[in-house]
């Protein structure tokens, strides 16, 4: 495994100082800079973020400021109380009031029990997740979030397993819906044994008011390696997201086929995939998607993870790049969903078969490109 400061050295080289007119000050992991660790934001095989919040300067209106977008997941780390600890580089990101559908754990087909309006991650996921999209950035403390400066509406749907249940996810898109998300993240998916909109009719329609309020979607394709988009991404009108890895390549867990719309950085282990010289499935292993989140649900402590691969991890990426598009005001003041999902295919880059295709759909996400005027 290279060292820190090799990959120090290789972010350098990909990515020089003198190419962008603002560099965040985040220390990143080790002290080396936020660039060594987040490969997924680089020009390259990441979404090139350092373009984007130029263009954002350029607007007048730096990250995401303006923004709101409701992430539906396990909850996040957004206050200190009681058991539950605040993360120490979620401090200055704008919560809006949130509520949790899933206070309680529960088995069988219910997978939560409860409800309260405190949405506390005991799980970890929906912290890494908020994170990737909006996490304290040039605050010279860890790492940086795409769309910083956005509003986020924590809405736990998901209990301390990961695990959540149609009526709970129901309840929390109608939610989001009313407290003025402009876009709504789902980092989930509900596996193979859920093949049609018809298992998810409660979801499905609140995807449509979603819609009719404005509102854009975006969900995980899914991590079981189909030959088809996993639900709720799969639904109409949802922008379905794939994963890709540091190389470049599909990732091996990741769903596609013909509903996919886009990939992003998930990280992991390339597909094997010979015609595509940039996949090495029998190579070193591209590195996760880092950001600071739970390491010890019980303790509330705070870390790195190296495990969180996945569509999961792609999904915040294509919503932090729509917000970043909504508050650019390259589309206008109100863009709706379906411009908003055009912008970020007609930017993407192309991977794999030139032109849309079922491993990559329109490409990989490029919020440089997107929010370009």
């Amino acid at each position: 495994m290279r060292t820190p400061l090799a990959l120090l050295i290789a972010a350098i080289l990909l990515f020089p100082a003198t190419a962008h007119a603002w560099i965040p000050d985040d220390k990143g992991i080790g002290g080396f800079g936020w660039q060594a660790d987040q490969w997924n934001f680089l020009p390259g095989t990441g979404v090139d973020a350092p373009r984007a919040w130029d263009n954002l300067f350029a607007a007048g209106r730096p990250g995401g400021k303006g923004v709101t977008i409701a992430v539906l997941d396990s909850g996040v780390a957004y206050e200190t109380r009681g058991r539950f600890k605040k993360s120490p580089d979620l401090k200055k990101i704008r919560f809006a009031k949130g509520y949790d559908f899933c206070a309680r754990t529960s088995s069988g087909i219910n997978a939560c029990e409860g409800r309260d309006p405190y949405p506390n991650d005991d799980y970890g996921h929906g912290t890494h997740v908020i994170s990737t999209i909006a996490e304290s950035t040039n605050n010279g403390v860890a790492l940086t979030g795409l769309a910083y400066g956005a509003t986020i509406i924590p809405v736990k749907v998901l209990n301390s397993r990961g695990e959540g249940d149609e009526d709970t996810i129901t309840a929390g898109i109608r939610y989001a819906v009313k407290q003025g998300a402009q876009i709504i993240n789902l980092s989930f998916e509900f596996g193979s044994a859920t093949t049609s909109a018809t298992q998810v009719p409660r979801i499905a329609a609140a995807v449509r008011y979603a819609r009719a309020n404005n509102v854009t979607v975006v969900a995980a394709s899914g991590n079981g390696e189909l030959q088809r988009v996993g639900y709720p991404a799969a639904l109409p009108g949802v922008i379905s997201v794939g994963a890709v890895t540091e190389h470049g390549c599909l990732a091996e867990y990741s769903n596609h086929g013909p509903g996919l719309d886009v990939v992003a950085p998930g990280g992991g282990k390339d597909a094997a995939l010979p015609d595509q010289p940039q996949c090495t499935p029998n190579g070193p292993q591209g590195r996760p998607i880092y950001q600071l989140t739970l390491t010890n649900k019980r303790r509330q402590t705070f870390g790195y993870p190296t495990d969180y691969i996945g569509t999961s991890m792609a999904t915040p990426h294509v919503s932090a790049t729509a917000a970043l598009i909504i508050a650019s005001g390259v589309l206008g003041p109100k863009p709706t969903p379906d411009q908003i999902e055009q912008r970020l295919k007609a930017t993407a880059r192309d991977l794999g078969t030139p032109g849309p295709d079922e491993l990559y759909g329109a490409g990989l996400i490029d919020a440089g490109a997107a929010t370009a005027r």
